[in-house]
């Protein structure tokens, strides 16, 4: 956004929504000021609710989550053009609550009301009663030099109920083990957040648009046809 901006004198902001939103519930427009760090970390939030919007983040027991920046939850919006139910299908109640659309998308919010959409419900880790990001993972390990791809997906797990598998594909001839990828993790994710077991697999499904294809993922994983699979010693 800043690019464009310098470059062609074009200016992107950021709004969130979706079908159901029509279309849109979140525009992120930061006072203007000094274009410092602050200013533009804002601007890549997805902003804060229009008028009329109400949003709220909740956790899995049905408790609402503070809007602190650092506390997530799924996103859970009303509003007047807001969807409320879906029409003659009752087969899809448990998206909405009293009026509430559940959104499936996992956020923080900043104590000035700017969302910051972190996952969706689906992809996102329950571990030990914490949610871990399998997109952030993702994109920490993408980072490493020897990564081409990698999809996170959750493996169970007795003690933790869910723990993350990373599935990676590494360069050609690249013998990185899964000890040096957690080191590269270290400092860059949350401790509790490292994985122990990694998948190195030839390439990662993807989808008919392009997106890495997790539910295959965790079909091969259920099966036990899941390729590569190494424990950090």
């Amino acid at each position: 956004m800043k690019d464009f901006e310098e470059r062609h004198r074009v200016r992107i902001f950021q709004a969130w929504g979706m079908t159901e939103t029509s279309p849109v519930a979140t525009f992120s427009r930061p006072a203007e000021g000094e274009q410092d760090d602050a200013y533009w970390g804002q601007r890549a939030k997805q902003g804060r609710p229009l008028p009329w919007v109400e949003l709220r983040l909740m956790d899995d027991a049905g408790g609402e989550v503070p809007w602190d920046g650092q506390s997530a939850g799924e996103i859970e919006v009303r509003g007047p053009w807001i969807a409320a139910g879906y029409f003659r299908d009752d087969s899809t109640d448990e998206k909405f609550d009293a009026g509430w659309l559940r959104t499936g998308d996992i956020a923080a919010v900043d104590r000035e009301g700017f969302v910051q959409i972190t996952d969706r419900s689906k992809d996102v880790i329950k571990s030990g009663g914490e949610w871990i990001s399998s997109v952030e993972l993702e994109n920490e390990l993408m980072s490493h030099p020897d990564v081409v791809e990698a999809a996170v997906i959750a493996k169970p797990d007795e003690r933790w109920a869910e723990r993350p598998l990373c599935c990676v594909v590494l360069r050609e001839q690249a013998e990185t083990s899964p000890q040096q990828l957690v080191e590269h993790l270290q400092g860059r994710v949350a401790k509790w957040w490292l994985p122990d077991e990694f998948a190195f697999v030839a390439e990662i499904p993807k989808t008919s648009v392009g997106k890495f294809d997790k539910k295959l993922l965790r079909g091969r994983l259920a099966e036990g046809t899941l390729e590569g699979r190494v424990h950090v010693s």
